[in-house]
């Protein structure tokens, strides 16, 4: 009787956020909820960085991820995902801690897009907190 395959190994959160931005990556305009309190936060770019589909208001998506993320190239060449406004994020990002079940799930959901940038075979396992 053969047995079944080795499950895929969980995800590991890096030690830094900004070795991963897994969570700022999505294809869809409606991925981070923008509330009236975080439209406030934005300020004067408000206008800039977020935009209505309907009565909500969401984060702007660009080249599928988030608009105010930056993917610059590390000092190790690997990518640094930096946030350009991580004092004024929307509250739902300031929600998502490392290494939580949320993070986790952003991990094994996406960890091929991360593998994309940086070069790194598209599995989970790319993310070793390195």
């Amino acid at each position: 009787m053969p047995s079944d395959p080795p499950a895929a190994p969980e995800p590991a959160a890096p030690a830094d956020c900004r070795a991963c931005g897994v969570c700022c990556f999505s294809a869809a305009p409606d991925y981070v909820r923008v509330t009236g309190a975080d439209w406030d936060r934005l300020g004067a770019e408000a206008d800039h960085w977020a935009h209505f589909l309907g009565h909500r208001a969401f984060m702007r998506m660009t080249d599928g991820h988030c608009a105010a993320l930056a993917v610059r190239r590390g000092a190790g060449g690997g990518p640094d995902f930096f946030c350009t406004i991580y004092a004024q994020r929307p509250q739902v990002c300031r929600d998502l801690d490392r290494s939580s079940p949320q993070c986790a799930g952003e991990l094994a959901a996406k960890a091929g897009r991360i593998a994309a940038l940086s070069g790194a075979p598209a599995t989970p396992a790319t993310h070793t907190g390195r």
